[in-house]
């Protein structure tokens, strides 16, 4: 098993929001895009047997869910928006099946004075109790 206590892993990757996050204060009110990827540590076993949807997670609600974190209300930080994303994640989803998610926000458009690719947070939270 792995260290997050399952091997399976279900991931939505690449989703890309338009939002309004960041400390200064233009960023405040000019959207940036903003590029979420949400890695579910899962037991995912008996959806791969029985290949019905009450197994498995709804990822088209976790990425509702997401969807509505990033465009709502405005963090200064994305690692406060990688904390929310995660907290909403795991309070929605199954505790047989999703033991800890893994959240990355990138922010390709951020407000450097240079070239680069992104700036990206990563949070890995567990369950707890």
């Amino acid at each position: 098993m792995s260290a997050e206590g399952y091997p399976d892993r279900l991931s939505l990757v690449g989703m890309r929001f338009t939002a309004r996050h960041g400390v200064l204060p233009h960023e405040k009110v000019d959207a940036q895009s903003f590029e979420v990827d949400v890695i579910l540590h899962a037991d995912l076993a008996d959806a791969a047997e029985r290949d019905l949807l009450d197994a498995t997670i709804d990822y088209a609600g976790v990425f509702d869910l997401v969807r509505g974190l990033v465009e709502g209300r405005s963090h200064n930080l994305i690692e406060a928006l990688a904390g929310s994303i995660a907290s909403a994640v795991l309070a929605s989803t199954d505790r047989r099946l999703v033991d800890a998610v893994e959240i990355r926000v990138r922010k390709p458009d951020a407000p450097i004075d240079g070239h680069f690719d992104t700036v990206e947070a990563t949070l890995t939270r567990r369950r707890t109790g």
